[in-house]
């Protein structure tokens, strides 16, 4: 089941679950990946930025995405294989590869600075991980200090038939998005697909832009899969009567630092995994942060049962 560039949905990325003594939790990413299913998600992404992926061995990777492969045997699953060198990154890619993974997420080192090394960059990952393995582009200038024009975008995609997705998380990216369905439109880029990630903060215009699907983890992703549902109804308003709904969470869970920590602490609070653990280093929720997400929980279940606990 590789990833095609026809891919659309919504593919939440799925947070790693630990006990509180910093052991995996294997229960709760089952009942996690049970909860994506039956809330309607087209796949998953896992090993992401907020799956706290350069705190595990190389073995727990293996394992975190066995286990969500076989849980999720029937949507593709995405698995981040972002690594300091090429060789780890293959020898990660071709394990979760050779258990029936989708498709690869790469992010680009932040020593990038030109298009050029950009493009080479990601000519020799590919390369290395084989060339028949599906790439997703991470593109998150924000977090990764690497931007990533347009144009160098269309070059990539050209140049490395591997490409399949861009994960879009630049901000603001809009005009990104136009331009590079204008590219598609003038055949001088071929099609991928576009998801977007970012916390969801822009994904009620990035939806009517022209983005395929939904990448994120917000701690909602039935909410993210009912928003995508309407946005292709061509139900405008509503997409952004729900959007609005859940926006001031949003905007809190995208604080650089504590956002995992109010994504889990909510998640737990739903009943979806037993501990809110994150493993060291990591940011905790102080009483006051706690009182104002319970503030804004309180504020959405006014108009979305799905926060009322």
């Amino acid at each position: 089941m590789k990833l095609q560039v026809t891919t659309q949905g919504v593919f939440p990325i799925a947070p790693t679950t630990f006990f509180d003594d910093g052991r995996i939790d294997a229960s709760s990413l089952d009942k996690l990946t049970d909860f994506y299913i039956s809330s309607g998600a087209q796949g998953i992404t896992v090993l992401g930025q907020m799956g706290e992926a350069p705190k595990l061995s190389h073995q727990e990777s293996v394992d975190v995405t066995s286990q969500i492969i076989k849980r999720a045997s029937n949507i593709p699953i995405i698995v981040g294989v972002s690594a300091p060198g090429f060789t780890a990154m293959s020898s990660l890619t071709q394990e979760v590869m050779g258990l029936g993974a989708a498709a690869v997420m790469i992010a680009p080192p932040n020593t990038l600075r030109t298009d050029d090394q950009i493009v080479q960059y990601y000519q020799n990952a590919a390369s290395a991980i084989g060339e028949d393995v599906p790439i997703v582009i991470q593109d998150y200038p924000l977090s990764l200090s690497v931007q990533m024009t347009p144009s160098v975008i269309r070059r990539m995609v050209n140049e490395i038939p591997s490409i399949v997705m861009l994960k879009h998380e630049d901000w603001p990216g809009l005009e990104k998005i136009s331009t590079l369905r204008a590219f598609e439109q003038d055949k001088s880029m071929r099609k991928i697909a576009i998801l977007c990630g970012n916390g969801g903060v822009f994904l009620d215009f990035e939806l009517s832009r022209g983005a395929d699907g939904i990448n994120t983890g917000y701690c909602f992703p039935d909410m993210l899969i009912e928003l995508y549902g309407l946005s292709k109804a061509g139900k405008t308003s509503e997409v952004h009567d729900l959007f609005d709904t859940h926006l001031p969470l949003i905007r809190y869970e995208q604080q650089p630092g504590i956002g995992l920590a109010v994504r889990k602490y909510i998640l737990k609070k739903r009943g979806l995994i037993a501990s809110d653990a994150q493993r060291t280093p990591a940011a905790r929720l102080t009483s006051s942060a706690i009182a104002e997400v319970e503030l804004l929980l309180a504020r959405i279940s006014k108009r979305d049962a799905r926060a009322k606990f």
